[in-house]
């Protein structure tokens, strides 16, 4: 040691020689790194080749684009659809002493704003297969059982109107109601005797 370093305390180190390999592979690094900078800032302003576009869409709308190299082809529709339909299932109380549930599919149309669309477009009457003889037999069989059923209603109409209040009412509702339940009955019996249906 020398007269300095022991009065001091310090000890002094060797020079480290510079390393010409480790900067020129941070400067090769560097100018890759920004060579790709600039190569991925070229691709993304080239414009493209193909055709650009710009179809109004709205919630309403569907289209359909192929796109290529010579052209493109669009099919577009601005309102599809343009009548939308709900179908229900709605239960309604039938058969004898009305005890039974009968099914009735309703379908509804609707146009783009909301509003019911009413018009039908086609009269559709199903007949399920029946003939006409059949038909007639079930027509004439629920009028004749409406007429008895009534009558047996009526019968039973003066013991309901004698309730205070509510007795013409109970007693309208009894005549009307068997008269729609021997309607009910009659038919159904017509369709299974009659050999026509």
């Amino acid at each position: 040691m020398d007269q300095d370093e022991a009065m001091f305390g310090t000890e002094v180190k060797p020079k480290k020689k510079i390393s010409f390999t480790k900067w020129f592979a941070l400067g090769l690094g560097g100018l890759i790194g920004l060579s790709h900078i600039g190569m991925i800032g070229s691709l993304s302003n080239r414009q493209s080749k193909l055709p650009s576009i710009n179809l109004p869409v709205g919630p309403y709308t569907s289209y359909e684009a192929e796109v290529g190299h010579e052209g493109y082809k669009i099919s577009y529709k601005a309102n599809d659809p343009k009548i939308m339909h709900v179908e229900r299932d709605i239960k309604k109380k039938g058969g004898f002493l009305g005890l039974a549930n009968n099914i009735e599919k309703v379908t509804e149309q609707y146009t783009m704003d909301g509003a019911v669309h009413n018009k039908s477009t086609t009269t559709e009457i199903s007949t399920n297969g029946k003939s006409e003889a059949c038909i007639k037999a079930i027509g004439g069989a629920e009028g004749t059982g409406r007429l008895v059923g009534s009558s047996i209603g009526a019968s039973a109409a003066p013991a309901l109107s004698g309730i205070p209040f509510v007795g013409w009412v109970a007693a309208g509702w009894v005549t009307m109601f068997s008269g729609n339940q021997g309607a009910e009955i009659g038919g159904s019996m017509a369709e299974d005797l009659n050999k026509n249906c």
